[in-house]
Order: C-alpha cells, then structure tokens, then sequence
C-alpha cells in the first residue's frame, strides 16, 4: 500500500519542529521562583527543585545572596536567618547544566516577610530636669525630640507618662497618645512636694491590643526648685486647714504702765514681734516699721530685730493699736502687716500670791462633767482658790484669771472654782498646780491643789452633794412652779374682780332696805343726841319718787336711827314701799349682769350742768345751784334747823359732813315726789343738803348716772 505523498511531505515538515521542541525541554525547574520568607527563620525551605535525568543543579555562588541557601535533595533552604531590618529581599541563581554540557540559569527572588521582633528606643533613656516653682502651667517641661522613641520594625508608638512620688499625680502630662512631648500641667507647690520622678513608657501596640507588644521606657527625674512667691509670716502662726502654704498669725499685745518710761524692749504677747521668709530656701532678710496707731511717735521699732520700745511716756490711760509692717529686703513688694496692742495700765506694785499654799478638796467617783470639787472636811462647801493682790485695798484683784497646768481631768473657772472636766471613774490621789494670772500686768501666783477622788458609796444621805446641773434643774423647776401659781392667781383675781362688778347703786339700795325694814340703830349715838325724823310722802297719779337725805357712808354722825315711838311706827309705810321698789331694781340688776350688761358708776357730785340731757341726773350743793337752771334742778329746803342760834360754830364744822344717795330708776314708770330727811335735834345743819332724784324716762333707758 503506498502512503499518500501529502503524509509523507507534512512528516518530513514536522520532524525537524519536533527535535527542536524536544531539545529546548529544560532540564531543571522550581516550584515557586518568588517565595516569602518571615525574617529570622531559620532553616527555612524556600522552594522545592525539580531536575530532569542527566542534569545537574548548583548555586550561582556570583551572587552574594546565595549564601543564605543550601540545596538539600529537592528544596532550596534557607540556612541563614535574615533580618527584614538589613536584607529585605534576597535575589539568588540556580545553574542547571544538561548531559550535552548545555547550562541554563534559574532566577529565585526571595522576599523576607518583617515580624515585630524589635523594642522601641529612646535617644535618652534617663533625662534630668529642674522646674522652678514659678513656673507657668502649659510650659513644656521635656522636648518632644528628646523622648521620641523609634521602632526598627518602624511600627506606631504609643506613650504613656506615670509618677513615682505620691500626690504628685496631675501635674506633668504629654500632650498626646503618639506626642510624647511633656508640660506643666498644675502649678506647682515647693511645700507639697519638691521632686518626683515620671516614667515615659513607649510601645508599639496600643495598650489594649491583645498582640504581643515591645516596649522601651525612659525616666525623667524632675526637681523644684522654690520661688520667691510668699509674703513674710509674723510668729508665731497657725497653718491653716494643713495647709502648708498658708499660715494666720494672731495679734500681738503689750502693757505699759501710765506715766512710766520704759527703757528695756517690751514684752509682748505671744512673743516678740518676728517674721520669716515662708520661701525658707530663699530666706530673705526682713525689715521692721512702725506704719500706723503711733500716736505722737511714742514707740518705735528696731529695723533688724522688730523689738519694741518707747520714746516718751505715757500720759493718758487710752490704749495704742499700732501697725508694724515686715518687708523683705530684695523684694519690697512682699511685705505683711501685724497688729500690736499696747494697753496703758496702772503701775503694779505686788504680784499677786495665794494665801494658802496648798488646797484640799474632794470629789466622787462617777460625778457628771462640771461637776464641783468640795472643799476636804466639808462636802457641803465648793473648793475655791482665791488668788490676793495688795495693789488693791480689799486684795481682791478682778483682773486674775485661773487655769490648771497639769491636769486636764478638773478645770478652773475665772471665779476660782474647781469643776470636773470629765467623769470620773476611779478613786486616787490628783495633786494639780493652779496659777492665778493678772491679765493686766501679766504677773502670775501659783498654788498646789489636792484632790482625793472617793467612791460615792461612803457618801452617807446626810452628805449627799448635788451637781450644778441637779441646782439648775431645781431651779427651773420652782421657776415653772411659781410661774403657773402667779397665773392661777391672776386668773382667781380676775374672776373676783367679776363677781364684785355690782354697781355702787346697787350695794347702796340693798343696805338701805336692810337698814329700813329692820330698825337698825346706831347705839353710839343714841344716848348723846335724839335726831329729828321727818317722813314726807307725795303720790301722783302718773309718777313717784323718793327723795331722802341719808348719811355719807363716811360720816357716822349722820347715820339714821329712831328714838321715839311714833317715828318707829311711821316708818313700815315707807319702808315697805321703799323696799318693793328696791326688789324690783335688784331683779332687774341682777338680769342684767346675767345679760353681760356693765353698768357704769359715776360720781354723783357734779359742779358741771348738762342742760342738754334729757336722761341726766345730778347731785349738787345748794350753793353751787345756777339760777337759770329753772325747772330742771329740784331744790329741797332744810327745815330741820333748830331754834337755838347758840350753835352757829358747829354750823360750819357739820357743813363739811356731806352726804350722798344713790339714784335709781323704776322700770314702771316716772316716780317723783317722794323726800326723806334725816337731821339731829341737837345741831342745825341749814347748808347742808343733798338731793337724789330717781326718774325713768323710757322703757329702754339705762338707770341714772351717779
């Protein structure tokens, strides 16, 4: 069978296409010709070699980078660790030469892959810095160039600043997370605190990154250093609140006696007058002036040491208030003002001094504060301490204060009297020093105190000892007691005062029935005299009075009584008339004070005429009648007279005897025309007269006027 000529010609063209193919055919190939590899990792297969039959591989040792390699069979390791920092990227060739001695190159770039293996690095790790007081706050303390940290894995840093010295937190900061620069962030204080030490830590993970972190840390030790910032402070001083920046001085005081040079610096009160520069490390020297209450320049001051003198006497008692200012030498502007009273006083002579040199006194156990010391022998007697000046003619000196040095269980009032100061709990033996102290001239006595503290249950009743808490308590109570007597007494007054309001008319009306209606007789006056009796009775068809001339309660003399019998027998008639009308008025008396109607009581003697009154009733000597008066004034003649003109002298004594009835009014009508008279047959009284009208004009109208 013969091949077709087109196969054998695309045969022969493809032959020569095929050898060529197969010589080219490489002999030596990798699996990866860009492998990464993280950086110090070692041994570490870098890719894997694959070579044909009758080929051979090897490093190009022409490259410096092929060091790092070995071939181990198949693989390219890498036997060397690198370091991303230095070799990022390592370049290397494999030479692959055939069995016709052909050689070809192979080309391998390997990457090195950077791993956070490298901690951050200050430039100054320790810094040092002195900060004055004074700084101002946002003034950077710490560059931010010098505690810049640097990372070679050229990660992020992260800061944070801390402080090793207690209560120095808050007063240095940075100004960021990534900006480690450091400022002042608090003024400072040289007295809280004149050092610390902070801690500038740097990471290259934040803080809350749960990856593994390399940090670096760098210590900046800080110093203040004090300023001149205070004002001078007067001793001695009391801090204020703990704190150590400011200190209150109290005034300073003094005595000079009247009319007395002193040539000695004076003593003052707590102490001389002295300052200091509170900014101690500073400690600049202080200067003394007087600059104010030195009147007519009596004192002055030493410049250097503050010591108080005088230039001239003193003539007036009035005290001196003087102002000394301290001012530091280098700085003028910081100065402070004291206060010094100077008190102008009598010359003292003595010192004063006790008279006894110890005193005993007792006390119980279990007593309550303040209570009193008894005087030993006699519990019923308070234990004083009474210190004597012979400055004074009777040695007692008010100006002597007491106080106890060495004890603090007992306290000694200003009148000398020992108290306790807290409750005492068991029995002993105290022995205190007592000073009596002259705050005038400051002149002091000093005495000795014993006290035996006793149990309270050899205390018989009879010496029972009571506080001055038990006396106050008894007091207010008698107090209380007294206050509610005075009141149930005022309110028992007031009542009384109720119960006797009855008008004058009314006690008058009900005496004078009594008098009538029983015959009572004035027995003192019976055998001496025998007095007229006269009885007139008028009745009217439209009204009834009764007028009387009746004694002035005042005036016995007066008084009415009957001596003969046929006076006795007239006078039943009237009486009991007298007395229906006086029944009446008292019923209606009593209504109205059961009403709450007052009656108002009035003189009956009048010298003034309300003409214009209707209602108006009034009693008056005849003398005194106006004659105009007409029909309105009633006038009653005296014919009691007797015939014996020898009696003209007792005229004027009996003159003087006037007397007054009260008037009333009938609820039934207008009485009028009824007139009593009453006159001793022994005297003639023709002057005097007294009349009582007693008229009701209505229904509605209130009873007449007395």
């Amino acid at each position: 069978m013969a091949i077709p000529h087109w196969l054998l010609m695309s045969a022969l063209f493809l032959l020569p296409l095929l050898a060529q193919i197969s010589a080219q055919e490489p002999g030596c190939s990798v699996s990866n010709n860009n492998p990464i590899i993280p950086e110090n990792k070692c041994p570490y297969v870098a890719t894997t070699i694959q070579v044909q039959p009758g080929y051979t591989v090897t490093i190009d040792p022409s490259f410096p980078d092929g060091q790092f390699f070995t071939i181990e069979g198949s693989e390219l390791q890498l036997t060397k660790c690198v370091d991303y920092e230095e070799d990022p990227m390592l370049l290397l060739y494999l030479t692959c030469k055939g069995p016709a001695g052909q050689s070809d190159s192979l080309e391998i770039l390997v990457t090195i892959l950077n791993e956070n293996d490298n901690r951050p690095m200050f430039p100054q790790p320790n810094i040092t810095r002195n900060v004055p007081e004074d700084t101002e706050v946002d003034t950077a303390i710490v560059a931010r160039g010098e505690v810049t940290a640097t990372d070679a894995d050229l990660d992020t840093i992260y800061y944070e600043l801390t402080t090793t010295v207690q209560n120095a937190d808050g007063y240095f900061a940075i100004r960021g997370v990534n900006n480690p620069e450091i400022y002042l962030q608090r003024a400072l204080d040289y007295d809280k605190f004149n050092s610390t030490t902070l801690l500038l830590y740097a990471r290259d993970r934040p803080v809350t990154s749960p990856e593994a972190t390399n940090m670096a840390t760098a210590t900046i030790t800080i110093t203040i250093k004090q300023s001149d910032t205070r004002a001078p402070w007067f001793l001695p001083c009391t801090r204020l609140h703990n704190d150590a920046s400011v200190c209150i001085s109290s005034p300073y005081s003094g005595r000079v006696n009247i009319s007395e040079m002193s040539p000695d610096p004076l003593l003052l009160e707590p102490g001389p007058i002295y300052a200091v520069d509170p900014d101690y490390t500073i400690s600049d020297r202080i200067v003394y002036r007087i600059v104010g209450g030195n009147t007519n320049e009596v004192f002055s001051v030493d410049a250097d040491t503050g010591n108080l003198t005088m230039n001239k006497i003193v003539t007036t008692p009035d005290s001196f208030l003087l102002q000394v200012m301290a001012t530091q030498v280098s700085n003028v502007r910081k100065y402070s003002v004291a206060t010094v009273e100077i008190k102008v006083i009598n010359k003292s002579n003595f010192p004063p001094y006790f008279e006894k040199r110890v005193y005993n006194g007792t006390v119980f156990v279990g007593l309550p504060l303040r209570s009193f010391v008894y005087q030993a022998g006699d519990p019923s007697t308070p234990l004083v301490i009474t210190a004597t000046d012979q400055d004074f003619p009777d040695k007692v000196n008010p100006n002597i204060e007491y106080y106890l040095k060495n004890s603090t269980d007992f306290i000694a009032t200003r009148d000398g009297l020992i108290l306790t100061n807290k409750v005492l709990e068991s029995p002993g033996t105290v022995t205190i020093q007592a000073v009596g102290k002259d705050v005038l001239s400051l002149q002091e006595a000093s005495t000795i105190i014993v006290v035996e503290v006793v149990l309270a249950t050899a205390v018989t009743p009879s010496d029972k000892m009571y506080s001055a808490q038990d006396m106050a308590i008894l007091g207010g109570t008698l107090a209380a007691l007294l206050l509610i007597a005075l009141v149930l007494l005022g309110v028992l007054v007031w009542k009384s005062s109720r119960w006797d309001r009855k008008p004058f008319k009314f006690l008058v009306k009900k005496k004078l029935s009594k008098d009538i209606s029983g015959g009572h007789q004035n027995k003192y006056y019976q055998e001496d005299e025998q007095p007229a009796v006269s009885t007139k009775q008028h009745e009217t068809s439209e009204t009834s009075s009764v007028q009387a001339e009746t004694p002035v309660p005042e005036q016995p003399a007066l008084a009415s009584h009957f001596s003969s019998a046929e006076e006795t027998e007239s006078l039943p008639k009237d009486s009991t008339a007298s007395t229906g009308i006086l029944d009446q008025e008292e019923e209606e008396e009593e209504k109205e004070e059961e009403a709450g109607q007052e009656k108002e009581v009035k003189s009956i003697l009048k010298t003034d005429r309300h003409v214009g009154d209707d209602g108006y009733k009034a009693v008056w000597f005849k003398t005194d009648v106006d004659p105009e008066a007409g029909e309105r004034v009633e006038v009653i003649e005296d014919n009691a007279a007797d015939d014996n003109d020898d009696d003209d002298d007792s005229d004027q004594d009996l003159q003087k005897n006037e007397e007054e009835e009260e008037e009333g009014s009938d609820t039934d009508g207008h009485h009028r025309g009824l007139g009593v008279s009453f006159s001793p047959e022994s005297s003639s009284l023709p002057a005097a007269e007294v009349t009582v009208n007693m008229s009701h004009t209505g229904a509605g109208t209130d009873d007449s006027e007395i």
